[in-house]
Order: structure tokens, then C-alpha cells, then sequence
């Protein structure tokens, strides 16, 4: 009898779908433009990060702990944080979190601003030094 069961039980296959085994690729959850230590890209360099469960007002918040420091997780701050897509900036930004539309009219207007400002300052060289001060700049 242990025979019968056995061998029913080598040739049972899983016939389930192999589309469920492969899963998506993890998004990115910045915290505005911070980085944040509950995206799946974050990592600690260390390995001193641990999630944990504290309840806020009854309600549930996962909050990073470092065990290193024995302190909340301060994120892309820590010099020991890093991103697995190299996402991590400087100032603790995520560079998933800032559309490059916006960087490129930033610089537009920087460039004009500092237009604005060389044309005043020559403005100002032409009042006092006149015609040939101008000239020169």
C-alpha cells in the first residue's frame, strides 16, 4: 500500500502556469524627491536595516530600523545607503523622482536669468564709463 501512495505521489506535476512564478519588476517608491527606505532598491551597506511595525495613533506604520546605529533608519543620508539602480543622488534625491522636463526648464531659466544679469551689469559699465567702456566688455 505505501507503494501505491508513493509512486501516485513522484508523478503528480504542478501544472500551474510558469507566468506565475515570474514577477514584475519592483517600482521605485520615492517619498517626493527623497529617497525612501521602503523602496525595493534601497540598500544598506551594512545590512543593518530591519522593517518594523509600529502603531501610530492605532494605525500601522512600517518604519526602517538600523540596527547599527540601534536608531530609525535616516535613508539616502546614511553614507552607508545605497541604490541597486544607482538611483541615489546627492542631497538624499531619487532620480527616478525628478522629471527631466522640469530639470531642463530650470536650466532655461537659470540661463536667462544670468543673461538678465550680465546685460544689467554691462548697462551699468556703459553709464559710467561710457561709449568706449562698453566697447570693451
Amino acid at each position: 500500500m505505501r507503494g501505491d501512495h508513493g509512486s501516485v505521489r513522484s508523478n503528480r506535476i504542478s501544472q500551474q502556469p510558469f507566468d506565475k512564478y515570474q514577477q514584475e519588476e519592483p517600482k521605485p517608491m520615492p517619498l517626493g524627491d527623497k529617497c525612501n527606505y521602503l523602496c525595493p532598491y534601497f540598500r544598506c551597506n551594512k545590512r543593518a536595516l530591519s522593517i518594523q511595525i509600529k502603531y501610530v495613533k492605532g494605525t500601522p506604520q512600517k518604519i526602517g530600523f538600523c540596527r547599527w546605529v540601534g536608531d530609525t533608519c535616516i535613508a539616502g543620508e546614511c553614507q552607508y545607503a545605497y541604490c541597486e539602480k544607482r538611483a541615489l543622488l546627492p542631497g538624499n534625491k531619487c532620480a527616478f523622482a525628478i522629471n527631466k522636463k522640469e530639470t531642463v526648464e530650470e536650466i532655461e531659466q537659470e540661463l536667462e536669468r544670468e543673461d538678465d544679469i550680465e546685460n544689467k551689469i554691462k548697462d551699468v559699465v556703459a553709464r559710467k564709463l561710457g561709449k568706449k567702456g562698453y566697447d570693451a566688455i
